[in-house]
């Protein structure tokens, strides 16, 4: 059957629904979704190393569409990449059906056949997620099952195989097959005596296996691996703290270069939160657990679990697209801390609007391997051990950051940030030119100013100052908006450090828009240069470009 002829009949199937379901007059069918697409017309600039594709425009595109009736539920997503955008991933082309699902859920059940995203805690064992702007899709395909059976009771079950890319106009599953369970139980709802406690309490457990067929005949490899642990959280008065643990049985694979160790991943939370202060601290053990559908991809395909991120999220420009932070499922010690506190209004630093500021301290260091005691390990191919929480002194992230926020008169506010960043580039591979630990300090001067009722300006001036790879760097941004309808922003950021004087270039883009209920048109023209985008500790690289992208969205 032609991914025509099945686009179709997916679109025949809803269709027909909407109609029977539209006959009740009790509980109306509802129809939702939303669609975006992007289009680049690109230029030859050999200064910055851009490069005008045969077809010289690109486009990706997607829409989709869900139907809710009563109990019953169903959706699908038309994707189109006709070739994809640039810095895109290769295993997206063509048109066609890429998501689909049928359902029904009521306060007992849950049951979705089809796609479907799902994460079990912080995700490490699992989660099945999405994100566009990434590239990102390891949708699973097959059955998930969600049953409520008392109050405070939630037991989860996946079973299926996870996208591996979308070729051709249709999507291809990995080679593995993917069963989980999950079961969180909120005490305090189970026990009677609990239900007037102070003290919150909830404990979950998950357990996740994978099959794909032993494929090498110089190995014996397992071909079923599973992953298991639990989580507890604690809640009382102003303070939290959550705790999780996954142990991973031996997974040979690309990634670890196909030894036998053991792999865990483990993340730990405490908050304290009150009216003005916010404390934040977090720590994070992983050793050898990368967990995919099949043990010969890489990069980002068919990742099972998801590790997060031990670091601030980065908006400005310089801090976010030069030195971004990865996670190192191969091994990492991370350790966060993070507080904001608010001065009080009226007081000689708050003033007469308040002053905010916000400090957080992100680091991420290589585990100790413990080699001592293991003979002959290629016979066995177990060739160390690592303890919980137990760094080495190779750094491979810190980030030492600052923010003020005050607001001077109802019209005009600035915020000053300051950004400290450390990133062993022989690990995680930013540039080509530079070995070992790059230093950057960054400065971040932001201000607003409301001109009147419709009409704001926003500017940015930032500056990143390094002695390695390409030196230098300034940033100058400016936004102007006319409030409900349009805005326009340029930003110049200028490499005029870089030793090379000829590479001294000005990536000056311009960007206008207009939004419209829930529809956003953007237009975007000028110089992009190369480098990471990341979003959560997940990056994707992104060649230089030169020249348009029309973007469009709309919901309904």
């Amino acid at each position: 059957m032609s991914s025509t002829l099945k686009l179709a009949i997916g679109a025949t199937a809803l269709c027909s629904l909407s109609f029977v379901y539209g006959q009740e007059k009790s509980n109306a069918p509802s129809i939702t979704g939303n669609m975006e697409t992007t289009v680049q017309y690109l230029n030859e600039d050999t200064l910055i190393g851009a490069n005008q594709p045969d077809e010289k425009a690109l486009m990706n595109t997607y829409m989709n569409v869900f139907y809710r009736q009563a109990g019953f539920k169903a959706g699908m997503r038309i994707e189109s990449y006709t070739p994809h955008i640039l810095g895109y991933p290769n295993n997206f082309d063509g048109t066609g059906l890429g998501m689909r699902y049928f359902g029904y859920e009521n306060d007992f059940v849950d049951v979705t056949v089809g796609h479907f995203y799902e994460q079990f805690g912080a995700g490490m064992i699992f989660r099945a997620y999405e994100d566009r702007a990434l590239g990102f899709d390891n949708a699973m395909d097959g059955l998930r099952l969600i049953v409520r059976p008392m109050k405070g009771v939630t037991l989860k079950g996946v079973y299926g195989r996870n996208r591996y890319q979308f070729s051709g106009g249709r999507v291809i599953n990995s080679a593995g097959i993917v069963r989980g369970v999950d079961g969180e139980f909120h005490l305090n709802e189970l026990v009677p005596k609990l239900s007037s406690s102070k003290l919150d309490i909830s404990l979950a457990g998950s357990m996740v296996s994978k099959y794909q067929a032993d494929d090498r005949d110089d190995l014996i490899l397992p071909e079923n691996v599973a992953a298991y642990g639990g989580r507890v959280r604690l809640a009382y008065g102003k303070i939290y703290t959550d705790f999780e643990y996954i142990h991973k049985d031996n997974d040979p694979s690309v990634d670890n270069n196909y030894i036998y160790n053991t792999g865990h991943a483990a993340l730990w939370n405490i908050g304290y939160s009150t009216k003005g202060l916010g404390i934040l601290l977090s720590a994070k053990s992983v050793d050898n657990f990368s967990f995919r559908s099949d043990r010969n991809e890489s990069l980002q395909n068919v990742l099972i679990n998801f590790l997060p991120p031990m670091n601030k999220t980065h908006t400005y420009n310089l801090v976010a697209s030069l030195y971004p932070y990865q996670t190192q499922p191969v091994g990492e010690m991370a350790y966060q801390g993070e507080v904001l506190y608010t001065f009080k209004k009226g007081s000689p630093i708050g003033g007469k609007y308040g002053t905010s500021i916000n400090m957080n301290v992100s680091t991420a260091w290589a585990p100790v391997q413990h080699t001592s005691g293991f003979v002959n390990p290629d016979s066995n191919r177990v060739y160390y051990e690592t303890n919980l929480f137990d760094k080495s002194n190779e750094l491979y992230w810190s980030d030492v950051n600052f923010n003020i926020y005050k607001k001077f008169s109802k019209k005009f506010n600035m915020t000053f940030s300051y950004f400290n960043i450390s990133i062993n580039n022989d690990v995680t591979k930013i540039t080509s030119d530079a070995k070992g630990i790059i230093y950057s300090d960054i400065f971040v001067l932001e201000t607003g100013y409301k001109i009147n009722k419709n009409h704001s300006i926003r500017t940015e001036f930032q500056s990143l100052t390094t002695k390695k790879d390409k030196g230098d760097w300034a940033t100058i941004l400016v936004e102007y908006n006319i409030s409900p309808n349009f805005f326009f922003s340029v930003m110049d950021q200028y490499n005029y450090g870089n030793p090379v004087e000829e590479l001294r270039v000005h990536y000056l883009i311009g960007v206008f828009g207009y939004i419209h209920e829930s529809s956003r048109f953007t237009l975007t023209y000028g110089r992009q240069r190369a480098g990471l985008f990341c979003v959560g500790g997940v990056c994707r690289f992104v060649p230089a470009s030169n020249g348009l992208t029309v973007n469009f969205t709309h919901s309904f």
